[in-house]
C-alpha cells in the first residue's frame, strides 16, 4: 500500500486511530501519542518510510492503546476553574464589568481576574497567558542569544507565540524564526527556560546531534529533567481549555 503524509488511517486499520507524519530530521521511527484528537502518530524521517512506521505501530497496538486511554481530559477556563502559571495554581475569578484579565493577588493566592462570559471569559484569559508567555520568551531568547554570541549567527531573531497541537515550540535558522507554544508558561520556569535555550540551540545546529544537545547543556546544564518534565505533564497542558 502506498503511504503519504498526512493521511490518517482508520481505525481497523491498525486497531487504533493513526495519522502518518514525515519528520525529516528524525533519526528513526517513532509513535507520538496527540491526546487532543485521541489518536496516534506515526512519524518517520521520509515518506519512503511510512510503510516501516505502520508495521512498526502494529507491534506496538497495545501500548498506543494504554497511552491514549490516560490521555488528560480537557481543562476549561472558566472562572473558578485554577490553572498554573509557571506551575503555580491560579484561580480564575469573573468581574463583571471588566475588560481584559489581569494577574493579581489574594489573601489565598494567585488569581487571574476578567470581563467577559463564555467563550469572551476565556479568550480574554488566554490573552493574558499570550503576553506573559511573549514576554518571559522573550527574555530568555535574548539571555540565550548573548550568551552564545556570534555562534549563533548574526542578525534579530524573531519571535512568535503560537498554540501548536503538540510542540513546545519550533526554530527556523534560515530566517531566524522562533516559535514558542504559550502553553508552556504552565510549567516551572526551569522548563521555561529550557525551551528557549532549546529553540535558541537551534540556530547553531538544526537538528538534534550529539553537537547540539552539547550547545544546550552549555546554556543551561542538564536538560534531562525539563525534557522529562514536558513529557510527563505535557498533555495536561495541553488540554487547557480543549
Amino acid at each position: 500500500m502506498q503511504y503519504r503524509n498526512g493521511q490518517r488511517l482508520p481505525p481497523e486499520a491498525l486497531g487504533v486511530a493513526a495519522r502518518l507524519s514525515v519528520n525529516p530530521r528524525a533519526r528513526r521511527l517513532s509513535i507520538r501519542i496527540d491526546g487532543r484528537a485521541g489518536e496516534a502518530v506515526l512519524i518517520a524521517p521520509s515518506e519512503r518510510k511510512l510503510g516501516e512506521v505502520v508495521a512498526f505501530a502494529r507491534t506496538k497496538t497495545d501500548w498506543i492503546l494504554d497511552r491514549l486511554a490516560q490521555r488528560q481530559p480537557g481543562t476549561p477556563i472558566v472562572p473558578g476553574a485554577v490553572l498554573p502559571l509557571f506551575d503555580r495554581p491560579t484561580r480564575l475569578i469573573a468581574v463583571p464589568g471588566a475588560g481584559a484579565a489581569r494577574l493579581s493577588e489574594d489573601a489565598d493566592g494567585s488569581v487571574i481576574l476578567s470581563g467577559g462570559e463564555g467563550e469572551a471569559f476565556a479568550r480574554r484569559v488566554e490573552n493574558l497567558f499570550k503576553r506573559i508567555a511573549r514576554d518571559t520568551l522573550q527574555a530568555r531568547t535574548d539571555v540565550h542569544l548573548k550568551a552564545l554570541g556570534p555562534k549563533a549567527g548574526r542578525g534579530p531573531v524573531k519571535i512568535s507565540i503560537a498554540d501548536p497541537k503538540s510542540r513546545w515550540g519550533s526554530c527556523s535558522p534560515h530566517n531566524r524564526t522562533i516559535r514558542y507554544s504559550w502553553r508552556v508558561i504552565m510549567a516551572p520556569r526551569a522548563v521555561v527556560d529550557y525551551l528557549a535555550a532549546h529553540e535558541v540551540a537551534h540556530l547553531v545546529h538544526a537538528d538534534h546531534s550529539q553537537a547540539y544537545w552539547s550547545v544546550v547543556h552549555d546554556l543551561i546544564g542538564d536538560h534531562r529533567p525539563y525534557r522529562r518534565w514536558l513529557k510527563d505533564h505535557g498533555a495536561a497542558l495541553h488540554a487547557v481549555g480543549r
